[in-house]
């Protein structure tokens, strides 16, 4: 039940959020969509933009459409989306740099990513807890791997990529849980390509 609520917060929360930063009239990418629900609740609200997926598994039941990949190449050509969207997904990812080097390939513009910052006392531990909790009982990869901020900048730089925006104050829990779930561990980023960039 509690669970549940948590879930319909965050979920309406991101949804809102991401919507405001996405490009007019885009086509996006969802990369570790699962079922879609975010995208879904989006287009209802920016039927401006078109949303599809890819993800390692796929579900019996998905709000958009979704494609198979191996979580390290996306399965599309370069510049193929207007923007891509990462949410909750680097730190699963076995090869987190080579996943989000992969997003800005197949991106024309626009990267956004929601995800943690091992930031501050017990962050890595809390971190932890929540990602045990929501994801060990559906079979998700727990790598563990999150960054602190100045790992996140860092690896930014490296691909090619500049934060026009950055919120580490989302607030995805109601209180009191948000004293200690939410406090810097939470972000959302949309990162533009660097013009002259490689990647």
């Amino acid at each position: 039940m509690l669970h549940n609520l948590a879930f319909g917060r965050r979920v309406k929360i991101l949804a809102s959020r991401i919507s405001s930063l996405l490009p007019p009239g885009a086509k996006v990418l969802d990369v570790g969509c699962g079922d879609g629900t975010i995208d879904s609740l989006i287009m209802k609200t920016r039927p401006d933009v078109s949303i599809s997926g890819i993800d390692v598994f796929i579900r019996g039941s998905t709000q958009i459409q979704v494609k198979p990949f191996d979580g390290f190449t996306i399965p599309y050509a370069t510049e193929t989306f207007d923007a891509v969207l990462l949410v909750d997904v680097i730190h699963h990812a076995e090869a987190p740099e080579i996943l989000l080097q992969e997003a800005t390939r197949v991106s024309i513009d626009t990267v956004i990513i929601k995800d943690h910052t091992r930031e501050g006392l017990l962050g890595g531990s809390t971190l932890k807890l929540m990602d045990w909790v929501g994801n060990a009982r559906h079979g998700v990869s727990l790598p563990y791997n999150y960054w602190t901020k100045r790992q996140w900048e860092e690896t930014f730089k490296k691909l090619g990529l500049s934060a026009q925006y950055w919120d580490d104050r989302i607030n995805l829990y109601a209180w009191p849980a948000t004293l200690i779930f939410d406090r810097a561990l939470h972000f959302i980023a949309s990162l533009k390509k660097i013009s002259g960039s490689d990647n």
